[in-house]
């Protein structure tokens, strides 16, 4: 099993994504030196303080630009305060700090989607007797919209989905951005019948006068991929394409690789609370038991129909064995597939690019 990380190594590991990746993506050095000379350990609730005090900053200078009328440049400041709160609530919220940021990041995110091209839409979709939001964007057209359902995983909620939607959404395609069961506000946590959210979702879809019914794609990252390689099976008729990007389906779901790959050198800081968080559990030991019944192949799943799907990961991936993306090639229908350099999800620039190619030449 991977070390918990230090203190210092935490800071190291966020310095070096700043700008770069993950919920750090859009944050600001001198913001981020100004947080992490204030920590001086792993309080989670100190973390949650620090973050929101950069946010709020933010968040006020947002109020302001908008009661002058300028609003793309609080639009700007809104999308920094909802970047600040994420990273309060990161990776999940379990704390009382951690859950006010994380409220607050989704009041700062759909504030600052009212001036978004096409501007966002929040969502309820029926699930039975709850329901589920998501975040909808449609581009300006026919009205006739191909749609891909964005998602990430463990500690990617929807409104994370952001960079991602921009890029489908200049390629042509609407997005549907939702939590995956266990994060967010998704009502069910992770289980081996919670694909059906997914389903819901295209139900929602496919009743909707702006969207193609025939061109319903879908996008799972990390945690995600697993769901969009269920659903590329359960939903075989009705998916046009999915994405499996970094996600696991057998191997991963193994006592073994669990144990192996929680702190993992590329995981910033708890993991195991993270992962545990998805099933309502508060310990390994707990999620040991119930994780191996989510293996696809352990579900009979993988010789079965599928619609056309992607399977991307980096090769030296430390948090969902490469050996995933090679069963789902070895079973089933013929597959395409790409591996990347580096590790988790092979986060390179030409990654991003290459999948909205291929959802281009599916969707078409």
């Amino acid at each position: 099993m991977g070390q918990v990380k230090t203190l210092d190594e935490i800071k190291t590991m966020i310095r070096a994504r700043t700008g770069k990746r993950n919920v750090f993506r859009r944050a600001q050095q001198a913001d981020v030196e100004s947080v992490l000379e204030r920590l001086t350990d792993k309080d989670p609730e100190r973390w949650a303080a620090e973050w929101s005090r950069v946010a709020a900053d933010y968040e006020n200078t947002g109020i302001e630009r908008e009661r002058r009328g300028q609003h793309r440049d609080a639009m700007e400041a809104d999308l920094m305060a909802y970047t600040y709160y994420t990273i309060g609530r990161y990776p999940v919220p379990h704390t009382t700090g951690k859950k006010l940021c994380f409220e607050k990041s989704l009041e700062l995110y759909e504030k600052a989607g009212r001036y978004f091209t096409p501007p966002l839409m929040r969502v309820e979709i029926p699930f039975g007797a709850q329901t589920v939001p998501a975040y909808l964007r449609i581009p300006q057209g026919d009205g006739n919209s191909a749609v891909v359902i964005n998602f990430g995983g463990i500690d990617s909620f929807k409104a994370e989905c952001f960079e991602y939607d921009e890029a489908l959404l200049a390629a042509g395609f609407g997005t549907l951005a939702i939590d995956m069961p266990g994060v967010g506000e998704c009502p069910i946590k992770a289980s081996t019948t919670a694909e059906r959210l997914f389903s819901a979702a295209i139900d929602y879809l496919e009743k909707r006068a702006d969207i193609d019914p025939k061109r319903i794609a879908i996008m799972g990252r990390s945690f995600g991929g697993y769901w969009a390689a269920k659903l590329a099976h359960v939903e075989a008729s009705r998916l046009r394409a999915a994405v499996v990007w970094g996600g696991g389906v057998h191997y991963f779901f193994q006592e073994e690789w669990l144990r192996e790959s929680t702190h993992a050198d590329s995981y910033l800081l708890d993991h195991d609370i993270a992962r545990c968080s998805v099933f309502g559990v508060k310990t390994l030991d707990e999620l040991a038991k119930i994780f191996p019944a989510m293996s696809l192949k352990a579900q009979d799943w993988l010789d079965k129909p599928s619609c056309p799907m992607l399977i991307v990961n980096g090769k030296d991936d430390k948090q969902t064995p490469i050996e995933d993306l090679y069963i789902l090639l070895e079973h089933g229908a013929t597959k395409s597939a790409r591996v990347f350099p580096g590790g988790h999800m092979g986060q390179t620039p030409q990654t991003l690019p290459t999948i909205v190619r291929w959802l281009k030449s599916e969707l078409a």
